[in-house]
């Protein structure tokens, strides 16, 4: 057996921040658009567009800055409130998976469910 657990942050009960979030936007920045994160990620550009905007309208701040270039290609890139909220994020969940693995270990060790 094998302990799982995801962590989220919710604002008036609706999630803003997550995991898989985190990871969205961490691919934008690395990725420098919205399309390479999604291909990065292997979901629908529409989707990560969609969790995008939904971040930024529950937490009420702009995450992503969008560029259009000459051609109609463009980049994307975090704001300082995205790269805030990326690095609280992170500071956050650090550590919380071997927290909860030790945990487990403690309440299961020496049983047949082990």
């Amino acid at each position: 057996m094998q302990i799982k657990a995801n962590f989220w942050v919710e604002k008036d009960g609706e999630v803003v921040l997550s995991r898989w979030r985190v990871a969205l936007l961490q691919a934008i920045e690395e990725t420098g658009s919205i399309s390479g994160a999604a291909e990065y990620l292997n979901i629908p550009y529409r989707r990560a567009w969609d969790k995008i905007h939904e971040c930024e309208e529950r937490l009420g701040v702009k995450l992503i800055e969008t560029q259009t270039g000459g051609s109609g290609g463009g980049g994307a890139q975090l704001t300082p409130e995205g790269a805030e909220y990326v690095r609280r994020f992170k500071k956050f969940s650090q550590g919380l998976d071997e927290l909860v693995r030790n945990r487990f270990r403690e309440a299961f060790e020496h049983t047949d469910l082990e």
